[in-house]
């Protein structure tokens, strides 16, 4: 853990083993209640200093993590892909935008304006400024596990605010290679804490205090749900990114080959598992075959294996009980109708026999009532689903509590605007598979989330809206 601008131990420690082989990658202190208490106490007595500071001088100290990140891409790269299974292209991809996050931070937290309004008397004078929240707490998911660190910290550290990071215990070590460049960049003593644990003890701790004023996470709906209940015994304000079940529509005038590519691009990086992939494949019933043919083509040609093996595009996944899920999925599918076009096997033998691996899986004839169709799946599995009128698709892609990602594949203007007007998510692609950078908003409505992280709406809610009102006198 890294407290008050301090390196401290424990006696709990916690192993951290490589999916891909099962090799122990290192071993971390983990901390309770008490140290969490001490990392707010810390972040309590830093942040007046921290927010008194010009948006210049922080940016310094943002653009000197960018400059440290750089140097030491492949380092952070290695250890995603060590640390959570994904293939090294996948972890290049992160460590580059975990790297533009904290750039792009640097110079947006400059831009954090205010208002002069047009006074309702003359003896008055009314401003509007924007503050720092406070103390943070924010708490990041085992998939992007540096990326969601650089997401949360990027903006709350620009506008002055101080933190808590609590990563996941499935891959702590990219967080901890990040605070090692904080230290080295010299942040000043309780700006920046990290504490390693359970999710009761220290998730518990941040929720019940009235120090911390707001709290981040990604993670799961149930669990975000849970946060959210807490959060109201202290006002706390929060912003949850959840989970998702992103319909992906390929509609009868689309270009085949540019869907196929999205589709696999979608739904099989990271061994499927983000939030974002594409869960639900809308074919529509006249291209139906010929997308199951090419989109078969593309997929058989995915190498799976350790991510550390640049010829490999699907790496492990990150736990048994992510394989399982995969194959109860599966075989749940196959029960009510459904056939396997392609893979629709856990790899646990040769090569894959000390990792956790499940071949890229397509799957034909899907219907409603297959849990594949409502349960988040987070793994290489792809249904294909026929449809045959738009309003039919877009009834069936809103019919879900989830609303984060959504994509859709045409070459007709009209339908792209209609379409993509209807669709009840936060985000979506059109013929897109991934519409998401450091400037754009990312988020979700419905059961997948509250606020928005990227671009200048990453900034809001780290901030406080406060009137300033003069009364003057006359001339």
């Amino acid at each position: 853990m890294y407290i008050n601008g301090k390196w401290i131990e424990s006696d709990q420690s916690l192993e951290i083993f490589n999916p891909a082989n099962g090799e122990l990658v290192d071993t971390v202190s983990m901390v309770g209640k008490e140290e969490t208490k001490q990392a707010i106490q810390a972040a309590e007595k830093a942040f007046p200093k921290w927010a008194a500071l010009t948006a210049e001088e922080r940016s310094e100290y943002l653009m000197k993590v960018v400059e440290k990140m750089n140097e030491r891409k492949e380092e952070l790269t290695q250890l995603i892909t060590k640390e959570m299974g994904k293939s090294i292209h996948n972890a290049r991809y992160e460590v580059n935008s975990s790297i533009n996050f904290f750039k792009w931070y640097a110079e947006e937290g400059k831009r954090v304006y205010g208002e002069i309004v047009p006074p309702v008397a003359t003896n008055k004078r009314q401003t509007v400024i924007k503050q720092p929240i406070g103390v943070v707490g924010a708490i990041t998911p085992w998939n992007f596990p540096l990326q969601m660190s650089a997401r949360k910290l990027g903006p709350a550290l620009a506008v002055g605010c101080t933190v808590i990071l609590r990563p996941s215990r499935e891959a702590p070590l990219s967080s901890l290679k990040l605070f090692e460049i904080f230290d080295e960049v010299g942040f000043p003593d309780g700006v920046v804490n990290l504490v390693i644990g359970g999710s009761s003890d220290i998730v518990g701790e941040l929720m019940d205090s009235d120090i911390v004023r707001k709290l981040s996470f990604t993670g799961s709906t149930e669990v975000g749900k849970t946060l959210i209940r807490q959060s109201a015994d202290t006002v706390k304000r929060v912003s949850m990114e959840l989970g998702g079940h992103a319909p992906f529509i390929v509609f009868d005038d689309a270009d085949l080959d540019l869907a196929v590519e999205g589709a696999t691009l979608s739904k099989y990086a990271s061994a499927g598992q983000q939030c974002v992939c594409a869960n639900r494949i809308y074919v529509h019933d006249s291209i139906y075959e010929e997308f199951a043919v090419k989109f078969r083509e593309r997929v058989s040609s995915l190498k799976v294996g350790d991510g550390m093996d640049e010829n490999n595009r699907v790496g492990a996944m990150v736990n048994k009980h992510a394989v399982d899920k995969c194959a109860e999925q599966v075989s749940d599918a196959i029960e009510k109708g459904a056939t396997v076009l392609q893979g629709g096997k856990v790899l646990d033998e040769g090569d894959y026999a000390n990792g956790y691996f499940y071949a890229p899986t397509i799957l034909t004839d899907v219907t409603d009532d297959m849990k594949i169709t409502f349960e988040e799946t987070f793994g290489p599995v792809a249904p294909l689903i026929r449809f045959h009128t738009e309003d039919e698709v877009i009834e069936k892609a809103n019919d879900i509590e989830y609303g984060l990602a959504s994509y859709f594949y045409t070459n007709d203007l009209s339908r792209a605007h209609r379409v993509s007007e209807k669709l009840e998510y936060g985000m979506v692609g059109v013929n897109d598979h991934a519409p998401f950078s450091v400037q754009v908003p990312f988020g979700g409505v419905k059961e997948s989330g509250i606020g928005r992280e990227g671009g200048k709406y990453g900034l809001e809610d780290y901030l406080e809206t406060k009137l300033v009102s003069f009364g003057i006198r006359k001339s």
